[in-house]
C-alpha cells in the first residue's frame, strides 16, 4: 500500500512538473515571437500545411502516404516538410557529397540526409548566384559538424523517399542543451497530432437552391 502511495505521488508529481514546465516553456517562446500552435491550427483551417514544417513523431512520420515525388499526406492532409527532435544514431559522413545520419525520438528512428555538395552542383549553379550557393554551403557545412552521435538535435527538412523508405532531406539542423527539450517536442506532437493534425477540414455544405412558387 505504501509502495502505490509512492507510486501515485512520484506519477502526480512528474505530470505536475511536465505541465507546469510546459506552460513556463510555452510562455516564454511567445515572448520570443514563437506562436507555432495558433499558426498551424489556423493554416489547418486553411488545408495550406504543404510548405510548414509539420512537428511529428518519427512513427508518425515514417507512415506518411506519397502522394507525388514531392508531396506526402497524413489522413488525407498534404504536407512536404517536416520537423524531428531526438539523438543522434548514427552518422555517416562522404566529404563534400553528403552525411547520412539517423534521429531516435523513442518512437522510431528516422533516416536523414544533408547535402554537402553544393559548391559542384549543376543545379545550383544555373538557379543560383555564387554568392548564395557558398552561403548555403557554408551553412550545411556549420550544420553537419554539429551532427554528432549522442546529441539530442532539432531537424527541419524535406520529407523524402530513398529506396522506399521515409527520409529527411535536411535543411536545418540545432543542437538542444534543454535537458527537457525531448519531453516538450514529445508534448507539442502530441498537443498537435490531436488538436490540429487528427482534424480534417470540414468540407463545405452546398449551397440549397429554394424554389418559391407564385
Amino acid at each position: 500500500m505504501i509502495a502505490k502511495a509512492s507510486y501515485l505521488i512520484i506519477s502526480f508529481s512528474l505530470w505536475l512538473y511536465i505541465t507546469i514546465s510546459h506552460q513556463h516553456h510555452s510562455q516564454q517562446r511567445n515572448k520570443e515571437g514563437f506562436n507555432f500552435n495558433i499558426n498551424v491550427t489556423q493554416k489547418m483551417q486553411n488545408n495550406t500545411l504543404h510548405n510548414t514544417h509539420v512537428k511529428l513523431l518519427a512513427f508518425d512520420l515514417l507512415s506518411l502516404t506519397q502522394t507525388s515525388p514531392d508531396s506526402f499526406s497524413r489522413r488525407g492532409i498534404p504536407l512536404s516538410r517536416a520537423e524531428l527532435l531526438g539523438t543522434v544514431t548514427l552518422r555517416d559522413l562522404n566529404p563534400n557529397r553528403f552525411l547520412r545520419f539517423a534521429i531516435d525520438d523513442g518512437t522510431a528512428c528516422v533516416p536523414c540526409i544533408l547535402w554537402l555538395n553544393h559548391l559542384t552542383s549543376p543545379y545550383l549553379a544555373r538557379r543560383r548566384s555564387p554568392q548564395d550557393v557558398r552561403l548555403i554551403a557554408d551553412a550545411a557545412a556549420r550544420a553537419a559538424a554539429l551532427v554528432k552521435v549522442g546529441v539530442v538535435a532539432r531537424v527541419r527538412g524535406r520529407v523524402s523517399r530513398y529506396r522506399g523508405k521515409v527520409q529527411i532531406t535536411v535543411s536545418d539542423v540545432v543542437v538542444e542543451r534543454d535537458p527537457n527539450a525531448e519531453v516538450f517536442h514529445w508534448i507539442e506532437c502530441v498537443y498537435l497530432a490531436r488538436k490540429c493534425y487528427n482534424v480534417l477540414p470540414t468540407p463545405p455544405r452546398p449551397h440549397s437552391s429554394f424554389l418559391v412558387s407564385g
